[in-house]
């Protein structure tokens, strides 16, 4: 069945900007009509390579376009608010790469512009539309682990800091650029993905610690000016005594982490392997389940599940209107508070309200 053809740019082409088009490239009815970086090389490297015949070094002159839907926005986290509320303001909808940016109140002026511009905005959380958070879902859904109390976000890499330990750029490890470390980078999509599980319940109170103790080389260290935390931990208080526990590592010297987990009054569930935990007949009850099977029936059987498959595929689904757009830029609205609420905790010592958080959250963004 043909789908309406969604037109669009991508704003930065670097890293992340190159893995969101061959994303693109694979949607039948997305289509790639311009490009914009400030760096010539790596224009035309990608406009040679994915066929793209319009190139920009300035973004305004993409947003001028009015053959152009909607714009994805490939940058770091303290330009995502001018440029994407600078698109919002010229008509068009707005992807973004995670984190939402690079504070709250930037994040809050995005969400704002877009309720104002009448505008879709949607933020890339790609743990979302995993096998294990569907299945999760519906267990949840269903009733299956009753009244949910609490959950873990959990994150783990031995030694994965950007560019000090061999991949990415410097610009990862900045605050002047990043903003943070490991919350920002990873801890996003686990967060993210959890609240969402436990049905966005309303933060109340945040407290939180964040490290960077690990060695690192050098010269790398000296190069990269490395000023973003490796490991990030925090307790989220929801109301009606929901809690959350937070743990992300870019580097710790132990061995891998247990993956997120939620748990209920009925039952539980661990979503890295996927298992379910009960009691049935007064026994306790460790259950998998065949993830790939279920996720082949669903998309046999159910409309438009092919619009769950990835970050990208939703996003121009809900743009030809065959989907609701799930609340990606609400979620990680959210995370934003909570890894600014980690932070302050951090830096006063104790523990912070959301109040608090809102109050003291200074922007980072930078000028586009």
């Amino acid at each position: 069945m043909a789908h309406r053809r969604i037109r669009l740019a991508i704003i930065g082409v670097g890293q992340i900007g190159k893995y969101h088009i061959e994303n693109y490239v694979k949607i039948p009815g997305a289509e790639i009509v311009a490009i914009a970086d400030i760096s010539e090389s790596e224009l035309r490297q990608v406009a040679e390579r994915y066929k793209i015949t319009k190139t920009y070094a300035n973004f305004r002159d993409v947003l001028k376009r009015d053959d152009i839907e909607a714009v994805d926005v490939c940058l770091h986290n303290n330009l995502h608010a001018p440029i994407t509320i600078a698109a919002l303001e010229a008509g068009k909808h707005v992807y973004c790469e995670k984190p939402m940016a690079g504070a709250y109140p930037d994040a809050k002026a995005m969400f704002a512009a877009a309720k104002k511009c009448g505008k879709k905005i949607s933020i890339q959380l790609s743990t979302l539309f995993a096998k294990e958070t569907k299945a999760a879902k519906r267990l949840i859904d269903d009733g299956k682990l009753g009244r949910i109390y609490h959950a873990r976000s959990c994150g783990f890499r031995r030694r994965g800091r950007p560019f000090v330990d061999g991949y990415g750029t410097a610009n990862f490890v900045k605050k002047e650029l990043a903003a943070g470390g490991a919350l920002y980078d990873m801890g996003v999509y686990h967060i993210a993905q959890m609240v969402y599980l436990m049905g966005q319940p309303t933060v109340e109170r945040i407290t939180g610690k964040v490290y960077q103790e690990t060695e690192m080389d050098a010269r790398r260290r000296q190069i990269s000016k490395y000023n973003v935390e490796e490991l990030g931990m925090g307790f989220v208080r929801f109301a009606g005594g929901v809690t959350m526990d937070v743990i992300e590592s870019w580097a710790i010297h132990r061995g891998p982490f247990e993956g997120s987990s939620i748990v209920g009054s009925v039952g539980g569930v661990c979503l890295e392997p996927f298992s379910y935990h009960s009691t049935l007949s007064d026994m306790p009850v460790n259950a998998t389940f065949e993830l790939g099977e279920a996720d082949w029936r669903w998309h046999q059987i159910l409309d438009d599940q092919d619009a769950y498959d990835s970050p990208q595929q939703h996003w121009i689904a809900a743009l030809q209107g065959r989907v609701p757009l799930l609340p990606t830029a609400e979620l990680a609205l959210q995370t934003m508070l909570i890894s600014q609420g980690i932070y302050l905790s951090d830096q006063l010592g104790r523990e912070v309200t959301a109040e608090e958080i809102e109050e003291r959250s200074v922007s980072t963004a930078l000028k586009a």
